[in-house]
């Protein structure tokens, strides 16, 4: 498991944790109690967990737990203590933190082109005016995302020709760390950290596109209060 401390104000620190396959299936379905389990082993608090539909729905979270289920990509909360989780197993999974105030979205190609990043900075830039920092989760690399052409042309034209790569065999593909990348910048957003690893790649991580797996990584954010 990955973690980071990221400063969200004077006063408050922003937890970001991102699982690994060793830490097991954090898919919504998974078997109870073992789930739970999983998740108390992360962060022991309710969770707000999404029933993501690769869209653009940024829900607001108002306490811990608050929302969990709901269909929605990304979630932004100002309460403490309330862990915000994506589950991904290929799509780059973003934590969002600005003073006061965290995000979490689930970013596959489909909910970067509905604007799903951009959605969840509008609703964090309501609840604090000051920068905002992104931690990029582990997803799929380019060399591993074989992508149609006509899908791939459409991504280019509304973030421009970067997004395009070619794959470790020589075939089209779809930069997702770039739209990411573009997707937040052009919100202002220029704090980009990423604890790095392709989900493709390796078998630390699971993968849907090219292992078939069923099972889910789980990328969480609360704030806590300094002490």
């Amino acid at each position: 498991m990955e973690q980071a401390a990221v400063p969200a104000g004077p006063a408050l620190t922003a937890q970001c944790r991102f699982t690994d396959a060793t830490d097991g299936d954090f898919r919504i379905d998974a078997a109870q109690p073992e789930l739970d389990a999983r998740r108390r082993r992360v962060v022991d608090a309710p969770w707000t967990w999404l029933t993501q539909v690769h869209g653009a729905r940024v829900v607001e979270v108002a306490g811990p737990g608050d929302a969990a289920g709901v269909e929605a990509d990304a979630a932004v909360t100002s309460a403490v203590g309330a862990p915000l989780a994506i589950q991904t197993a290929d799509c780059a999974p973003i934590l969002l933190v600005g003073a006061g105030v965290v995000g979490a979205a689930h970013a596959g190609w489909r909910g970067l082109v509905q604007g799903v990043l951009e959605a969840t900075v509008e609703v964090m830039r309501r609840r604090s005016d000051g920068p905002i920092r992104a931690v990029i989760g582990p997803h799929i690399s380019a060399a591993r995302y074989e992508f149609g052409a006509d899908d791939l042309e459409g991504l280019v034209d509304r973030f421009g020709p970067s997004v395009a790569a070619t794959s470790a065999t020589g075939t089209p593909a779809l930069d997702v760390t770039e739209v990411v990348r573009r997707s937040l910048e052009g919100m202002g957003v220029t704090r980009l950290q990423s604890v790095g690893g392709c989900t493709g790649s390796s078998t630390r991580w699971h993968s849907h596109r090219i292992r078939g797996d069923r099972a889910r990584q789980a990328s969480v954010v609360w704030l806590e209060e300094r002490t």
